[in-house]
């Protein structure tokens, strides 16, 4: 079994980061056997922030203009799934909490949303992703007949590493395949997260967390009427035919073209940028 750990070996590195790109490459076959590819994280501490004044509007020789003062309501968390063969959001969890329950929880009700299906999430390695009440979940629902064993003591529980194998196993209907650590542009997610912080969150006024709960979703469902279909993503991963490094030495770009809008990101210094 693959560990999912941060390898010191570059060429495990290399071999993480191509795992995750040829689920990319092989999910529309998937998804046409029945199958579901998911990319899913976090985002958190969505704040419900109200502008005191209204903004200024653009005109010539000027920008629009954002009010700087604001009241604070609180803050959200989404738990976000992007299906990465049709680019569709959806299961999306709100609430006021990330943690290993609430992960569970949204684990759950994506699963229910096609309960018999074979499924693939593709996420970071954060605790939460890697935990006890994932294992018991992922046995409960693929029907493994076997010992988990005891957290700390033995079986599959015994350390994150364990847990992370056993929800890492490709013979389970229920799995999951882990980015190598501190590399969260690997995540499709983080791509739909930007258009979110871009297209809704940087310039929108909240009178409270209701009021924020309702954006977030109603802007789920308008980007689900309106983009063009999945990221078309085309980094392969480093070449395995020579000796990787942990960076290639010049940056290397990843294209994504959706809703009409050409994304790059750039694999060295992991930010976003849209031309």
């Amino acid at each position: 079994m693959d560990d999912p750990t941060p390898p010191d070996d570059p060429a495990a590195l290399t071999k993480q980061i191509c795992t995750v790109c040829e689920v990319y490459e092989v999910a529309p076959v998937r998804a046409a056997a029945g199958s579901h590819v998911i990319s899913t994280d976090e985002m958190t501490g969505i704040q419900a922030l109200e502008r005191l004044h209204p903004g200024l509007p653009m005109g010539p020789g000027h920008v629009e203009r954002q009010e700087f003062e604001y009241k604070r309501h609180g803050t959200l968390s989404l738990i976000a799934n992007v299906d990465v063969a049709t680019g569709q959001v959806f299961a999306p969890s709100v609430g006021p909490t990330r943690t290993e329950a609430d992960f569970a929880a949204h684990v759950t009700q994506t699963i229910q949303t096609d309960p018999q299906a074979n499924w693939l999430f593709i996420t970071d390695q954060l605790n939460t992703h890697q935990s006890k009440t994932l294992v018991r979940l992922v046995a409960q629902h693929g029907e493994i007949q076997e010992d988990l064993g005891g957290k700390g003591k033995s079986g599959h529980l015994t350390s994150m590493k364990t847990r992370a194998a056993f929800l890492s196993d490709p013979s389970h209907r229920i799995r999951f395949v882990y980015t190598p650590k501190h590399s969260s542009w690997l995540n499709q997610i983080e791509i739909w997260f930007s258009i979110l912080v871009r297209r809704l969150l940087a310039c929108a006024s909240w009178i409270s967390l209701d009021h924020l709960r309702e954006g977030i979703l109603a802007f789920i469902a308008y980007d689900n009427r309106t983009c063009n279909g999945a990221f078309r993503w085309t980094y392969k991963g480093p070449s395995c035919s020579s000796a990787p490094t942990l960076f290639p030495p010049s940056c290397t770009s990843v294209c994504h073209m959706r809703m009409g809008v050409l994304e790059w990101e750039d694999v060295c210094v992991h930010w976003v940028f849209v031309v």
